[in-house]
């Protein structure tokens, strides 16, 4: 991977550290971070439309909080939508992988549906290769090369991997291209299928219903919306929402809070590094 393929910028603390060109996997987005004003991290986890992984390869793990408790990860999965977690950090430095549920079928080695919503240790999933990639991370002196380590790494899974159902693939993008504005019924007469054959075979291998993935792709423009000042009735028209009170229960229903404490917890991290990571 060639120096200028690399984008560099800052965000507050944070450098960040994003490859330039064509991805190499569709639907993966590899992004480095590194804590360089002892910044730190304390965020909760918003559900999104994409599955988020990340490596550390330096400082102290991530302490992960969910129900169940609180524990120590050098390398998660947070899946599409994670029910309350939070994740905290210091002298954090790590390789963000953001994947869409097609890709994470292949790439994490399990369905998106089988981590049922939950932030997950990859060493749970990947075994002793996690922990190798992570050794062999922290010894590379540059962003380059820690980077082409984790694009080869993912490139041996798909290579070697399953594929998600042509069908069930094509009613993600569907759902995604047209901004969560789509009917059940047309994604599955577009499939060749009856409602609730797409309905089962859908939820099984995304984990979540046809109806809730367009509910989610529609929340996570909101917050994109809300996060940048715009208010919940134009949020509301722009996103796809039949009126402000439509919008006022989803962002309830996803974040647990209302439209405006929900931008209000946006815009005390003007930096946005992590807010559209995990």
């Amino acid at each position: 991977m060639a120096a200028d393929r690399l984008r560099r910028e800052r965000a507050g603390a944070w450098e960040v550290v994003r490859p330039g060109g064509a991805r190499l996997l569709r639907g993966v987005e590899v992004v480095g971070y590194r804590d360089t004003g002892a910044a730190g991290v304390d965020m909760r986890v918003l559900p999104q439309p994409r599955l988020t992984l990340v490596l550390t390869f330096g400082g102290d793990p991530l302490a992960v909080e969910t129900s169940d408790g609180r524990r120590g990860l050098e390398g998660l999965v947070a899946g599409l939508a994670p029910a309350g977690a939070r994740i905290r950090g210091e002298r954090v430095s790590c390789v963000e992988v953001r994947m869409s549920p097609v890709a994470a079928y292949s790439l994490l080695g399990t369905a998106p549906a089988d981590l049922d919503g939950a932030v997950v240790g990859l060493r749970d999933l990947w075994g002793r290769p996690e922990t190798h990639l992570r050794e062999r991370m922290a010894t590379c002196a540059r962003w380059e090369d820690r980077l082409a380590l984790v694009d080869a790494f993912l490139a041996r899974r798909w290579d070697a991997a399953p594929r998600m159902t042509a069908e069930v693939a094509a009613s993600w993008s569907a759902i995604v291209a047209r901004r969560g504005r789509v009917r059940v019924d047309d994604l599955a007469a577009a499939c060749g299928w009856s409602r609730k054959r797409l309905w089962s075979r859908f939820t099984a291998q995304v984990g979540l219903t046809p109806k809730r993935a367009a509910m989610l792709v529609r929340f996570d423009r909101a917050v994109r919306a809300l996060s940048t000042g715009t208010g919940a009735a134009e949020t509301a028209e722009s996103c796809g929402y039949a009126d402000q009170s439509h919008l006022h229960r989803d962002v309830r229903a996803f974040a647990g809070c209302t439209p405006a404490v929900l931008a209000g917890r946006m815009r005390r991290d003007p930096d946005g590094v992590w807010q559209q990571g995990w």
